[in-house]
Protein backbone atom coordinates (compact mmCIF):
# COMPACT_ATOMS: atom_id res chain seq x y z
CA UNK A 1 0.00 0.00 0.00
CA UNK A 2 1.47 3.03 -1.30
CA UNK A 3 1.25 6.02 -3.36
CA UNK A 4 -0.66 4.95 -6.87
CA UNK A 5 1.42 3.32 -9.26
CA UNK A 6 4.07 5.72 -10.87
CA UNK A 7 3.01 8.43 -8.56
CA UNK A 8 6.27 9.67 -5.84
CA UNK A 9 5.81 9.43 -2.44
CA UNK A 10 6.53 13.33 -2.09
CA UNK A 11 5.26 15.25 -4.05
CA UNK A 12 6.98 19.20 -4.32
CA UNK A 13 5.67 22.40 -4.95
CA UNK A 14 6.96 25.89 -4.78
CA UNK A 15 5.06 29.36 -3.99
CA UNK A 16 7.45 32.22 -4.54
CA UNK A 17 10.13 31.64 -1.35
CA UNK A 18 8.01 28.99 0.48
CA UNK A 19 8.49 25.19 -0.83
CA UNK A 20 5.58 22.67 0.11
CA UNK A 21 6.56 19.05 0.79
CA UNK A 22 3.70 16.75 0.55
CA UNK A 23 3.78 13.13 1.70
CA UNK A 24 1.83 11.22 -0.45
CA UNK A 25 1.17 7.92 0.28
CA UNK A 26 -2.43 7.98 1.16
CA UNK A 27 -3.61 4.37 0.95
CA UNK A 28 -0.82 3.77 3.22
CA UNK A 29 -1.61 6.59 5.68
CA UNK A 30 1.51 8.33 4.42
CA UNK A 31 3.48 5.50 6.51
CA UNK A 32 7.42 6.41 6.74
CA UNK A 33 8.84 4.22 4.18
CA UNK A 34 12.16 3.36 3.63
CA UNK A 35 11.25 5.45 0.21
CA UNK A 36 9.55 8.43 1.77
CA UNK A 37 12.23 8.74 3.94
CA UNK A 38 15.08 8.81 1.53
CA UNK A 39 12.46 11.75 -0.51
CA UNK A 40 12.24 14.02 2.47
CA UNK A 41 16.50 13.39 2.91
CA UNK A 42 17.09 14.52 -1.12
CA UNK A 43 14.88 17.46 -0.88
CA UNK A 44 16.22 18.40 2.26
CA UNK A 45 19.57 18.18 0.88
CA UNK A 46 18.58 20.12 -1.56
CA UNK A 47 16.74 22.86 0.30
CA UNK A 48 19.64 23.46 2.70
CA UNK A 49 21.50 24.70 -0.28
CA UNK A 50 18.70 26.61 -2.10
CA UNK A 51 18.62 30.30 -0.51
CA UNK A 52 15.58 31.50 -2.67
CA UNK A 53 13.78 29.40 -0.63
CA UNK A 54 12.82 30.82 2.83
CA UNK A 55 10.53 28.79 4.40
CA UNK A 56 9.05 25.15 3.95
CA UNK A 57 6.18 23.40 4.84
CA UNK A 58 5.38 19.50 5.25
CA UNK A 59 2.00 18.32 4.51
CA UNK A 60 0.33 15.51 3.21
CA UNK A 61 -2.55 14.06 1.31
CA UNK A 62 -5.41 11.44 2.70
CA UNK A 63 -7.01 10.71 5.90
CA UNK A 64 -3.57 10.79 8.19
CA UNK A 65 -0.46 13.14 8.11
CA UNK A 66 1.20 9.74 9.09
CA UNK A 67 0.89 7.22 11.08
CA UNK A 68 4.24 6.37 11.67
CA UNK A 69 6.55 3.74 10.06
CA UNK A 70 5.79 1.53 7.67
CA UNK A 71 5.03 -1.76 9.83
CA UNK A 72 4.83 -3.67 6.73
CA UNK A 73 8.20 -2.65 5.81
CA UNK A 74 9.60 -3.26 9.36
CA UNK A 75 7.87 -6.70 9.21
CA UNK A 76 9.50 -7.98 6.28
CA UNK A 77 12.52 -8.75 7.93
CA UNK A 78 13.81 -9.64 11.06
CA UNK A 79 17.45 -8.35 10.77
CA UNK A 80 18.75 -6.23 13.20
CA UNK A 81 20.86 -4.22 10.40
CA UNK A 82 18.00 -3.86 8.38
CA UNK A 83 16.36 -2.54 11.32
CA UNK A 84 19.13 -0.34 12.63
CA UNK A 85 19.75 1.07 8.70
CA UNK A 86 15.99 1.94 8.43
CA UNK A 87 16.24 3.80 12.17
CA UNK A 88 19.61 5.78 11.46
CA UNK A 89 18.15 6.98 7.75
CA UNK A 90 15.05 8.10 9.31
CA UNK A 91 16.75 9.88 12.25
CA UNK A 92 19.28 11.27 10.03
CA UNK A 93 16.04 12.89 8.23
CA UNK A 94 14.82 14.04 11.33
CA UNK A 95 17.88 16.00 11.93
CA UNK A 96 17.97 17.65 8.87
CA UNK A 97 14.87 19.39 9.51
CA UNK A 98 16.51 21.00 12.86
CA UNK A 99 19.67 21.66 10.36
CA UNK A 100 17.91 23.48 7.77
CA UNK A 101 17.91 27.11 7.26
CA UNK A 102 14.66 27.86 6.81
CA UNK A 103 12.16 27.03 9.23
CA UNK A 104 10.28 24.23 8.73
CA UNK A 105 6.05 24.41 9.65
CA UNK A 106 4.35 20.91 9.75
CA UNK A 107 0.47 21.27 8.05
CA UNK A 108 -1.48 18.49 9.75
CA UNK A 109 -4.83 18.04 8.77
CA UNK A 110 -5.93 14.37 10.64
CA UNK A 111 -3.92 11.78 12.42
CA UNK A 112 -0.36 11.58 13.30
CA UNK A 113 1.09 8.31 15.10
CA UNK A 114 4.31 7.26 16.50
CA UNK A 115 7.29 8.29 14.19
CA UNK A 116 4.39 10.84 12.42
CA UNK A 117 3.69 12.48 15.88
CA UNK A 118 8.14 12.34 16.01
CA UNK A 119 7.68 14.13 12.27
CA UNK A 120 5.61 16.68 13.73
CA UNK A 121 7.83 17.44 16.63
CA UNK A 122 10.33 17.61 14.55
CA UNK A 123 9.68 20.58 12.93
CA UNK A 124 10.15 24.04 14.16
CA UNK A 125 6.10 25.21 14.02
CA UNK A 126 2.91 23.06 13.44
CA UNK A 127 -0.27 24.44 12.34
CA UNK A 128 -3.15 21.60 13.03
CA UNK A 129 -6.47 21.41 12.67
CA UNK A 130 -8.87 21.34 15.31
CA UNK A 131 -9.78 17.63 13.85
CA UNK A 132 -5.93 16.67 14.32
CA UNK A 133 -4.68 13.75 17.08
CA UNK A 134 -1.60 12.68 18.05
CA UNK A 135 -0.21 9.60 19.83
CA UNK A 136 2.83 7.99 20.32
CA UNK A 137 1.09 4.33 20.13
CA UNK A 138 3.95 1.80 19.15
CA UNK A 139 3.70 0.73 22.75
CA UNK A 140 0.03 -0.44 21.80
CA UNK A 141 1.77 -2.92 19.14
CA UNK A 142 4.73 -4.06 21.85
CA UNK A 143 7.18 -1.51 21.11
CA UNK A 144 8.31 2.17 23.00
CA UNK A 145 8.45 4.67 20.67
CA UNK A 146 12.19 5.57 21.11
CA UNK A 147 13.01 7.60 18.24
CA UNK A 148 9.87 9.77 18.91
CA UNK A 149 10.74 10.29 22.26
CA UNK A 150 13.83 12.44 21.28
CA UNK A 151 11.76 15.75 19.64
CA UNK A 152 8.47 14.37 21.49
CA UNK A 153 10.30 14.68 25.10
CA UNK A 154 12.05 17.98 24.43
CA UNK A 155 8.27 19.77 23.11
CA UNK A 156 6.40 18.52 25.89
CA UNK A 157 8.51 18.17 28.87
CA UNK A 158 9.40 14.13 30.67
CA UNK A 159 6.28 13.61 32.54
CA UNK A 160 3.82 14.78 29.64
CA UNK A 161 6.40 12.64 26.86
CA UNK A 162 6.41 9.91 29.12
CA UNK A 163 1.97 9.49 29.46
CA UNK A 164 2.24 9.72 25.98
CA UNK A 165 4.96 7.32 25.73
CA UNK A 166 3.91 4.71 28.51
CA UNK A 167 0.29 4.28 27.37
CA UNK A 168 -0.34 5.06 23.87
CA UNK A 169 -3.22 7.54 24.22
CA UNK A 170 -4.41 10.34 21.67
CA UNK A 171 -4.47 13.44 22.73
CA UNK A 172 -6.18 16.01 20.70
CA UNK A 173 -5.29 19.29 19.07
CA UNK A 174 -6.13 21.67 22.08
CA UNK A 175 -4.16 19.14 24.32
CA UNK A 176 -1.57 19.17 21.50
CA UNK A 177 -1.51 23.15 21.79
CA UNK A 178 -1.49 23.17 25.78
CA UNK A 179 1.67 21.11 26.27
CA UNK A 180 3.92 22.43 23.56
CA UNK A 181 3.80 19.84 20.92
CA UNK A 182 2.16 22.36 17.83
CA UNK A 183 2.07 26.21 17.66
CA UNK A 184 -1.38 27.28 16.04
CA UNK A 185 -4.57 24.75 15.88
CA UNK A 186 -6.85 26.67 13.33
CA UNK A 187 -10.44 25.58 11.59
CA UNK A 188 -10.23 22.41 9.33
CA UNK A 189 -11.53 25.17 6.20
CA UNK A 190 -8.56 27.38 7.42
CA UNK A 191 -5.69 24.74 7.50
CA UNK A 192 -3.65 26.29 4.00
CA UNK A 193 -4.36 29.61 4.21
CA UNK A 194 -3.30 30.10 7.72
CA UNK A 195 -0.51 27.48 7.56
CA UNK A 196 0.56 29.21 4.13
CA UNK A 197 0.12 33.14 5.24
CA UNK A 198 2.35 32.41 8.24
CA UNK A 199 5.09 30.83 5.73
CA UNK A 200 4.88 33.58 3.57
CA UNK A 201 5.29 36.16 6.96
CA UNK A 202 8.46 34.20 7.93
CA UNK A 203 9.64 34.67 4.22
CA UNK A 204 9.63 38.40 4.64
CA UNK A 205 11.86 38.68 7.38
CA UNK A 206 15.65 39.08 7.34
CA UNK A 207 16.96 35.34 5.62
CA UNK A 208 20.06 35.42 7.20
CA UNK A 209 18.74 36.82 10.63
CA UNK A 210 16.23 33.78 10.35
CA UNK A 211 18.92 31.16 9.54
CA UNK A 212 20.98 32.33 12.30
CA UNK A 213 18.50 32.68 14.73
CA UNK A 214 16.96 29.47 14.18
CA UNK A 215 20.12 27.87 14.48
CA UNK A 216 21.33 29.76 17.44
CA UNK A 217 17.92 29.00 19.20
CA UNK A 218 18.03 25.30 18.58
CA UNK A 219 21.83 24.91 20.11
CA UNK A 220 21.09 27.22 23.23
CA UNK A 221 18.12 25.21 23.93
CA UNK A 222 20.12 22.49 24.73
CA UNK A 223 22.80 24.35 27.04
CA UNK A 224 21.94 25.07 30.77
CA UNK A 225 21.23 28.27 31.24
CA UNK A 226 24.66 30.42 31.71
CA UNK A 227 25.67 29.10 29.03
CA UNK A 228 22.60 29.75 26.95
CA UNK A 229 22.72 33.16 28.07
CA UNK A 230 26.79 33.73 27.17
CA UNK A 231 25.74 32.17 23.77
CA UNK A 232 22.63 34.55 23.43
CA UNK A 233 24.60 37.33 24.26
CA UNK A 234 27.29 36.67 21.55
CA UNK A 235 24.75 35.84 18.85
CA UNK A 236 23.08 39.21 19.85
CA UNK A 237 26.29 41.70 19.77
CA UNK A 238 27.12 39.60 16.20
CA UNK A 239 23.94 40.43 14.87
CA UNK A 240 23.27 44.43 15.93
CA UNK A 241 26.78 44.51 13.51
CA UNK A 242 24.53 42.73 10.73
CA UNK A 243 23.18 45.50 7.72
CA UNK A 244 19.57 43.83 7.95
CA UNK A 245 20.06 45.13 11.45
CA UNK A 246 21.19 48.42 11.25
CA UNK A 247 19.03 49.39 8.51
CA UNK A 248 15.74 47.46 10.41
CA UNK A 249 16.80 49.55 13.82
CA UNK A 250 16.85 52.87 11.27
CA UNK A 251 13.76 52.65 9.67
CA UNK A 252 12.04 52.08 13.31
CA UNK A 253 13.88 54.62 15.04
CA UNK A 254 13.92 57.38 11.97
CA UNK A 255 10.20 56.50 11.02
CA UNK A 256 11.36 54.71 7.53
CA UNK A 257 10.04 52.59 5.41
CA UNK A 258 10.84 48.70 6.03
CA UNK A 259 14.11 48.59 4.36
CA UNK A 260 14.70 45.40 1.40
CA UNK A 261 16.55 43.03 3.65
CA UNK A 262 20.10 41.88 2.29
CA UNK A 263 21.60 39.14 4.14
CA UNK A 264 21.73 35.77 3.27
Amino acid sequence: MSAAPNEPVLLRRDDGAVTILTLNRPRAMNALSGDLIDALQAEFDRLSHDRSIRCVIIEATGRAFSTGHDLREVASSQEYAFHHDLMTRCSAMMLSINRLPQPVIAKVQAIATAAGCQLVAACDLAVVSTEATFATSGIINGLFCGTPSVPVGRNVGKKRALDMLLTGQFIDAATALRDGLVSRVVAPDALDAETLALARHIAAQPPQQIAQGKAMFHRHMEMNLPEAYAFATEFMAGALQSEDARAGIDAFVNKKPKPDWKGR
